[in-house]
């Protein structure tokens, strides 16, 4: 039984790169749209479309990070596409499921495997910029979907090639890649319904430190320096042990608990430079500001259980390292911090994406603000995302800010040095000349008034899903879980089945292997990660049974 058609409603650009793209007849197509424009959307709605008319066809999204895969996953289940983000490379294909999602690692060490997977498919490459991060990234990619029958690259910013150039993707002759589908921030801004309009606050200082030579420096915001030393003195900056990231973190929760007072589970977001430093940071913030911050690092297990903690929740503070850097979805943030010292425009654009997400039923305008050293390098970023607001929406200012050398971007250097004898002396904040220039610095972008935007957008039907084969009736299995997705009712009952087998491991000495391996046997399971609902099934209530015959031995209730 197919699944019931269903309506969504798609944004004005959503709808202009759906028709795009089906309307091109190639193989590869490129969106890039601004973060928080609604690409996961756009991209799932021309999967679905594309499935429902290519019976047998499957579902492959490639995301940046484990995180995503979850996030992917579930985004695709309210259009009724079931993708599978536990997928092991190598395994079958789960049962019962549209497709799969996987990180780029993952295809870059199994590209073989992923390969047979792709096959004829609708590949999703989420955030394409990625594949030119590792040649073998890249490498992986092009050997694992150029079988596929279609490729729909995303990005939230437009990119260049660099030094390695992006498989499926086609650049002109500077190296910038051509998109089929541009969807900026500033028209994204004027359509009122998509993103918040951002400030950024620019905080001054003077630093002290010692250099890796041994060589005592010192300068401000306001120096101009060479690539290397503007990346020691930006370091200096965001030591936890100065008095300017205190400073900064200290006003942009000002700035949050001002916004709480008309929008109480508003949240912040700093960026940190690595794990250690976040763990910092937040050690900072419960000292000063007597705020219990959450921390989410890569080598947490528990980072995606942390960030979904946080979205769903109404705690003021979390702090990352690249973790939501880009992609995650967590719509309430406000304020951010930019105390990392990754400074390219393309990580720039993705950390303030972040903050820009419009929710729609609030009143006004919902404005966001990332606090920022006022480096030249951020500086110039920060101003090239005003020169688009300023375009679109004609802010107080009619003219073009004049010339300023300072907002040139310097030589990036080798931030990446050896600094065993690099040592942050002192980072003052500028004081009451650096509160000035703040109140400058939200001049400069404007203010916008607080009329409520009109709804706009598209109301599109979608075909039928594909069929899944035992879907209907392995939802419908065991009462309470009727109507559950194909995927969420096998993470369920594979999670039931792990506690059926610590429990009886427990009550008769047994290995977890060996209670494994009798319960796949009596259920005729070859092996979890490939069973379907009714194996799983079958599974559960052999160890139901088993449990309860012991348990009625040894005077234990079995469960």
């Amino acid at each position: 039984m197919a699944s019931p058609a269903r309506t969504i409603r798609l944004r004005s650009w959503q709808k202009n790169a759906l028709d795009a793209f089906q309307a091109s007849g190639d193989p590869d197509f490129l969106a890039v749209a601004t973060p928080g424009a609604g690409k996961t959307t756009f991209a799932l709605t021309a999967a679905h479309q594309d499935l429902a008319t290519h019976p047998g066809r499957r579902l492959m999204v490639v995301a940046p990070t484990q995180h995503l895969k979850g996030q992917w996953a579930g985004a695709a289940e309210r259009l009724g596409l079931h993708l599978d983000p536990a997928w092991i490379t190598g395994e079958p294909l789960p049962p019962q499921v549209h497709g799969i999602v996987v990180t780029y690692q993952q295809v870059a060490q199994g590209a073989a495997a992923v390969r047979q997977v792709a096959r004829d498919g609708f590949a999703v490459l989420d955030e394409v910029h990625h594949a030119g991060d590792d040649r073998a990234w890249g490498d992986g990619v092009r050997t694992a979907l150029e079988v596929a029958a279609v490729r729909l690259s995303l990005s939230g910013t437009p990119f260049r090639s660099d030094s390695l150039a992006i498989p499926f993707v086609t650049y002109d002759a500077g190296g910038e890649a051509e998109p089929d589908i541009e969807y900026g921030y500033g028209p994204a801004l004027a359509d009122r319904t998509v993103v918040r309009p951002v400030h950024f606050p620019r905080l001054g200082g003077d630093m002290e430190w010692i250099g890796p030579d041994g060589a005592a420096q010192s300068a401000s915001f306001d120096d101009a320096l060479d690539g290397r030393l503007a990346a020691q003195r930006l370091r200096t900056a965001l030591d936890v042990g100065g008095a300017w990231l205190p400073d900064a973190l200290a006003r942009a929760h000002a700035k949050l608990m001002e916004i709480r007072a008309s929008h109480p589970d508003a949240g912040g977001l700093v960026i940190a430079m690595d794990r250690e430093h976040a763990r910092a940071i937040a050690g900072v913030m419960a000292r000063d500001l007597g705020v219990s911050a959450m921390v989410a690092t890569s080598d947490d297990p528990a980072a995606s259980t942390r960030i979904d903690e946080f979205t769903a929740g109404r705690r003021p503070w979390l702090v990352a390292v690249r973790m939501v850097s880009e992609g995650v979805d967590i719509p309430r943030l406000r304020v951010g911090v930019f105390a990392t010292t990754t400074t390219t425009e393309l990580f720039f654009r993705q950390a303030v994406g972040r903050i820009v997400r419009y929710v729609p039923g609030r009143t006004g305008r919902q404005p966001s603000y990332m606090f920022m050293p006022d480096d030249p390098r951020l500086r110039a970023h920060a101003m090239g995302i005003a020169e688009e607001r300023r375009h679109f929406l004609k802010a107080v200012d009619d003219g073009d800010p004049p010339a300023d050398a300072a907002l040139d971007e310097v030589p990036t250097g080798r931030e990446d040095e050896q600094l065993s004898l690099f040592a942050a002396v002192s980072a003052t904040p500028s004081g009451e000349a650096q509160v000035h220039k703040v109140d400058e610095t939200l001049g400069l972008f404007g203010s916008l008034d607080d009329e409520e935007p009109a709804e706009d957008g598209f109301e599109l039907q979608l075909a039928e899903a594909p069929h899944l084969d035992g879907a209907t009736a392995g939802a419908a299995a065991d009462g309470g879980a009727a109507g559950a997705s194909p995927v969420a009712r096998r993470r369920a009952l594979r999670d039931a089945n792990a506690v059926l087998v610590r429990a009886i491991a427990g009550a008769t000495g047994m290995t977890h292997a060996q209670v494994n391996g009798e319960l796949n046997r009596l259920s005729g399971v070859a092996r979890v990660a490939q069973a379907d609902v009714q194996a799983l099934e079958r599974r559960r209530s052999e160890g139901a049974r088993w449990l309860a015959r012991i348990g009625g031995r040894s005077g234990t209730k079995g469960r």
